[in-house]
């Protein structure tokens, strides 16, 4: 079944990016979002970013009005019957998740496929709250949706071949480029990162460079675009944390022990830009 509606259940950050590069692609959207208010700051966040796309001669004023044409704004589930995707983008909450994939679950067609764009938790779990793991699959987007080319697809222990293949399909359409991943803490690309970032606070607490020095080393040493500590920073130390506990505790292995310093400064409060003090001062 090609996949010509995408309906997207959450209308914050990654909801409205995901909207955004659906409709950009010519898709069609359905953005839900519980609040009319939630939905309205969706819409003019992707007519803001588009704007911006614009001044930067990448878009036109045409494929503006083009793209806002394809996404119709909802506070209603039952708008979501017209599409062949629905993508779950709400909070990381698997108690919240698993209220609307149950919720969806029963007003959905049977051939509708729904994806989840946790970062976090188990698509097998995730999948198992419907009546279709078969059609259910991990859809990692990246922050901002619109500029980042990587989408993770997670395969939970049911997921089809032809779920993952018209999944597939699609982020290809929207100008991504997707890995296939096996369902596991953190996946791919956290499982990797976090721990990486970790290992940059057991640096610092340890007085072998500064935090300039670490993250410059980082950059110019292996060509990443930020350091691990200011990144950590921008992510929030909080959720940096949390990740870490997360797979101390699924792993049972002490590799994933988060460093002390990591600990002390979630404690005192320095979270990171959000709070205006982390690694640096904001």
């Amino acid at each position: 079944m090609a996949i010509q509606t995408v309906g997207i259940i959450g209308a914050g950050t990654m909801g409205n990016g995901i909207a955004q590069a659906c409709a950009v692609a010519g898709v069609k959207v359905v953005m839900v979002d519980i609040a009319q208010a939630a939905v309205d700051k969706g819409l003019a966040t992707v007519s803001g970013s588009l704007d911006r796309l614009i001044k930067k001669e990448k878009l036109t004023a045409e494929q503006k009005t083009a793209a806002l044409a394809l996404i119709q704004g909802s506070t209603n589930y039952e708008d979501l019957k017209s599409a062949q995707l629905v993508i779950e983008a709400a909070t990381e909450n698997h108690a919240l998740k698993l209220k609307i994939l149950k919720q969806v679950d029963d007003l959905l067609a049977p051939e509708v496929i729904i994806a989840s764009n946790t970062s976090s938790i188990s698509i097998t779990q995730l999948a198992a709250a419907t009546s279709r793991a078969d059609r259910f699959i991990g859809m990692h987007f990246f922050n901002p949706v619109p500029m980042m080319a990587l989408v993770e697809l997670i395969r939970g222990y049911l997921t089809s071949d032809a779920t993952h293949d018209a999944v597939k399909e699609l982020a290809e359409r929207l100008g991504k480029s997707p890995i296939t991943v096996k369902n596991a803490p953190g996946f791919v690309v956290n499982r990797i990162l976090v721990p990486m970032i970790n290992e940059a606070f057991f640096v610092l607490s340890e007085g072998i460079a500064t935090a300039e020095d670490i993250d410059a080393g980082m950059k110019l040493g292996c060509n990443q675009p930020i350091g691990p500590l200011a990144l950590a920073d921008m992510i929030g130390l909080d959720v940096c944390l949390a990740v870490m506990e997360v797979y101390l505790e699924q792993f049972g292995d002490s590799k994933y022990r988060p460093c002390p310093l990591l600990k002390e400064m979630v404690a005192a409060g320095q979270l990171g830009r959000k709070t205006g003090r982390g690694v640096y001062a904001y």
